[in-house]
C-alpha cells in the first residue's frame, strides 16, 4: 500500500491503523508480551537445553547427543548411493564431528528448493599439545595450544574438565570425560597473586598471560620408587591403570579442557542462562529440534557443522566439499537438476552475535544492536569494518525472511555487530552462498561471547527455536 500525505492527513494516520501498519520500527520484549503459556513454554525450553550444554561439551558429544535424538523421531543413517523419496528422514555423520540432518519433501526440489539451517558445534577451548606431559618443581602440567578467539587471561583460575579421545598403540579408542560428575576432579591453569602481580598488571590485556602460560595443572603426588619425574610417572602410572595410556598415546589423541561449570539459570527472576558454549549452540539446539518434526512438504536440512572458530577449515568444517555432495546426493537420487535447486534454496546461517551491554556502551551503535529478550537477531551481514568476509545478503532474502517470521508471529529483531570500525566477525555465511545458495545469518544475542562462561535470554533461545520452525514449514 502506498502512503500519501494529502490535505487530510488524519483520514491517512486512519488508514494505517485499518490496516494494522506500523510507521515505527520498534523492538518489544518478549517476557513483556508473551502470554503464562508461552512463557511457560519458553522456560520449559530453556531446561531441556540447559541439558543439552551440560552433556555436550565438544563436538564430539554434540554429535553423539543430535543423532541419538534424531533416531527417536525416526531418522535413519544416509550413505552416499542410497535411494530416497519423499517422506524420507535421514542423518548423516560427518567424522564424528558433525551431523547433516534432513527430510525429504513433496513439493517438487527443483521449484521451491531446499530450506537450509547451519549452524556449528564447536566452541572456544583449550586443546592439549600432542607431547604435552611434564612436570616442574612439586606439580604436573599438560601443555595447551588454545582454540579460537579467546581473551587467555579469563580461563585461568578456574574448575576445568578434560574430554576427548586417545587412540591407542593397538588402534583402541578411549574416550575421556573428566571434571563433569559429582566427585570427579578437576583440572586448573594458575594465575599469579596481585601481590606480586604488578608488573603483569602493567600490560594490556592481551600479555597478561601468553599461550605458553595455559598450562593445565593435573597432580601433584610423587612416586616413591623412581628417581626422576615422579609426579608426572605417577601420573602416567594413574592414566595407564584407568585407560591403558602411555605417554606416547597423547600423538594420537583429541584432547580439551573445558569449564567445569553447569549451565545455570542467572537472576531472581531466573530469565536469563549462563554456561559455557553458548556460541554456537544456542543455535544448534533450536536447529535441530526444529527439524525433528519439521513440515513434510519441504525438503528441509539442518548442518551442523565443526571448525567454525577456526576459520571452517578441514574436512569437518564448512569449507568441506562434503556437505555440497550431500546436495548433489539428494538430488541426483530424486532426478532434480542440482544447479537449479541450489539456485532456488535458501539459507539460514544459524550464529550467535553480540548482545548490546550497557556497561561496554561505547562499542556498539545502539540503534543496531540486539537487545536481550527482544527475539532472535537477523543479521543482512556479518564481517569486519568494511563487510569485509561478509556475504551480504540481499533484500530480496531479507524480505523473504521477514515475511516468514512475521506471518507465524516470530519474535525477532535486526542487529549488526558493533559499531562500524571497532571489529566485527565472521560466520559460515560466505561459504553457503558461494554454492549460489541465498543466505542470511540469524542467531541469539550474546553477552560475554567466547568467554568461558556466556550469557543468552531464555526468551531469544525460544524465539530462535521458533524461527526455526516457522522457516521450515
Amino acid at each position: 500500500m502506498e502512503l500519501k500525505l494529502g490535505k487530510n492527513k488524519r483520514l491517512v494516520i486512519e488508514e494505517v491503523k485499518e490496516n494494522n501498519l506500523e510507521l515505527s520500527y520498534v523492538k518489544r520484549n518478549l517476557f513483556e508480551k508473551a502470554s503464562s503459556e508461552v512463557q511457560k513454554e519458553i522456560f520449559d525450553f530453556a531446561e531441556k537445553y540447559k541439558k543439552f550444554l551440560n552433556t555436550c561439551k565438544t563436538e564430539r558429544e554434540c554429535s553423539r547427543y543430535i543423532l541419538e535424538d534424531a533416531k527417536k523421531y525416526g531418522f535413519k543413517e544416509f550413505k552416499f548411493g542410497d535411494a530416497l523419496k519423499a517422506g524420507d528422514k535421514r542423518y548423516f555423520v560427518n567424522r564424528n564431528k558433525g551431523v547433516v540432518l534432513f527430510n525429504i519433501g513433496k513439493n517438487d526440489l527443483e521449484t521451491n528448493g531446499i530450506r537450509l539451517v547451519v549452524a556449528h558445534i564447536d566452541s572456544p577451548r583449550i586443546d592439549i599439545k600432542q607431547v604435552p606431559l611434564y612436570e616442574s618443581d612439586g606439580m604436573c602440567f599438560l601443555k595447551t595450544h588454545y582454540y579460537g578467539g579467546i581473551k587467555k587471561y579469563q580461563w585461568t583460575a578456574m574448575p576445568l574438565s578434560l574430554h576427548g579421545v586417545v587412540i591407542l598403540k593397538n588402534g583402541k579408542k578411549v574416550e575421556i570425560n573428566v571434571g563433569e560428575k559429582e566427585g570427579d576432579p578437576v583440572f586448573y591453569i594458575n594465575d599469579l597473586l596481585p601481590h606480586l602481580g604488578s608488573t603483569q598488571m602493567s600490560g594490556t590485556a592481551n600479555n597478561l598471560i601468553s599461550g605458553e602460560q595455559l598450562n593445565v595443572v593435573i597432580g601433584g603426588m610423587p612416586l616413591a620408587d623412581v628417581k626422576n619425574d615422579k609426579i608426572k610417572n605417577n601420573i602416567l602410572k594413574l592414566l595407564n591403570k584407568e585407560y591403558g595410556i602411555i605417554e606416547e598415546d597423547f600423538i594420537s589423541a583429541e584432547l580439551s579442557a573445558v569449564p567445569a561449570m553447569k549451565a545455570c539459570d542467572v537472576g531472581f527472576d531466573r530469565s536469563l542462562i549462563g554456561g559455557y558454549g553458548h556460541d554456537d549452540r544456542s543455535s544448534v539446539y533450536p536447529a535441530y529440534q526444529a527439524i525433528l518434526n519439521a513440515n513434510a512438504d519441504n525438503t528441509n536440512m539442518c548442518i551442523l557443522v565443526d571448525k567454525e572458530e577456526i576459520g571452517s577449515e578441514g574436512n569437518t568444517g564448512m569449507k568441506s566439499k562434503v556437505y555440497e555432495d550431500l546436495i548433489e546426493e539428494i538430488c541426483f537420487s530424486m532426478k532434480a537438476n542440482v544447479r537449479a535447486v541450489r539456485q532456488n534454496s535458501i539459507c539460514l546461517s544459524a550464529d550467535v552475535t553480540a548482545g548490546y551491554d550497557p556497561n561496554f556502551a561505547n562499542v556498539f551503535e545502539k540503534k543496531n544492536s540486539a537487545l536481550l529478550s527482544c527475539g532472535t537477531c537477523m543479521c543482512k551481514f556479518s564481517g569486519s569494518r568494511g563487510k569485509s568476509g561478509s556475504s551480504d545478503a540481499s533484500a530480496e532474502t531479507v524480505g523473504k525472511i521477514r515475511k516468514i517470521f512475521d506471518e507465524n508471529d516470530v519474535y525477532w529483531q535486526t542487529a549488526e555487530l558493533g559499531k562500524v570500525d571497532l571489529g566485527g566477525g565472521g560466520t559460515v555465511a560466505m561459504f553457503i552462498a558461494q554454492l549460489n545458495i541465498d543466505t542470511v545469518d540469524i542467531g541469539v544475542p550474546v553477552i560475554s561471547m567466547h568467554a568461558p562462561y556466556e550469557l543468552i535470554s531464555k526468551a531469544d533461545l525460544y524465539s530462535m527455536y521458533t524461527a526455526c520452525q516457522a522457516f521450515y514449514k
